[in-house]
């Protein structure tokens, strides 16, 4: 990583002079190069296509799962070049998390990755929590904690865990231009310099500032992780994957 490794590489919450020095960095980031060491846990069609875009965007990144030799990972560690291995591989090394593995297997994932592996490090969760038990279209499954992103915020104290990107298709989290006009991304989490990281990578993917919506604490997940029912009928009336949530107001 090139200059963010002061500023988030260190265990528990953020010290208190780190404000003023993650606004600039982050400006100066979205300007010049900017490289993490990143772990995407899960290797579905999500984990792979955001592992793909930040190795387009030249961080260094290691796709992970339940085994070292899964044919998937391995697969697309071919086609990249970037690394794959277990969960716990994945996240021992990283400086910033994505967990794309399935709501409802979240915990298990980030448990198998290890606690110590995820302390004091950005945990970006985009899963939905989608129970396809009874066929489709899947009802949601909603941990008692009230949200995933809460769910493995409790279980995982010490990680600075940021909810976003779960309203919307794996495509267009990484390329927003996919849809035309206004369309917003969200952004929810308790640590305000670990939201502030995760909207610099947003932009990175292109999202502008006028299109991130930060909702505030954790526990407005609970508002943003249902949104995926109505995308699916969305789905359903319309035909199409390109389908977003667009915020307007008087």
């Amino acid at each position: 990583m090139s200059a963010m490794p002061s500023a988030f590489a260190h265990g528990g919450r953020p010290r208190e002079n780190h404000a003023a020095l993650i606004n600039s960095t982050l400006e100066r980031d979205l300007r010049e190069e900017w490289t993490l060491k990143i772990a995407v846990l899960g290797t579905g069609q999500v984990g792979r296509r955001l592992a793909s875009k930040l190795v387009e965007l030249g961080h260094a990144v290691t796709l992970g799962s339940r085994t070292a030799d899964n044919a998937a990972a391995t697969e697309w560690s071919n086609e990249t070049g970037g690394s794959h291995g277990t969960f716990a591989d994945a996240a021992a090394d990283a400086e910033l998390v994505f967990n794309a593995t399935s709501g409802t297997v979240s915990l298990a994932a980030l448990t198998a990755a290890g606690a110590a592996n995820l302390s004091g490090k950005v945990l970006v969760d985009v899963s939905n929590a989608l129970d396809f038990s009874g066929g489709f279209p899947p009802k949601l499954a909603t941990p008692e904690a009230g949200s995933v992103a809460e769910a493995i915020q409790q279980a995982f104290p010490d990680a600075r865990v940021v909810k976003t990107l779960n309203t919307m298709n794996n495509q267009l989290m990484v390329d927003p231009s996919r849809i035309p006009g206004q369309h917003n991304v969200f952004l929810s989490g308790d640590d305000e310099p670990a939201k502030a990281e995760v909207a610099a990578l947003l932009k990175s993917f292109g999202w502008s500032d006028e299109q991130i919506i930060d909702l505030g604490g954790v526990v407005t997940a609970r508002s943003t992780e249902p949104l995926v029912l109505l995308w699916v009928h969305l789905y359903n009336k319309f035909g199409t994957e390109d389908i977003n949530y667009a915020v307007v107001t008087a």
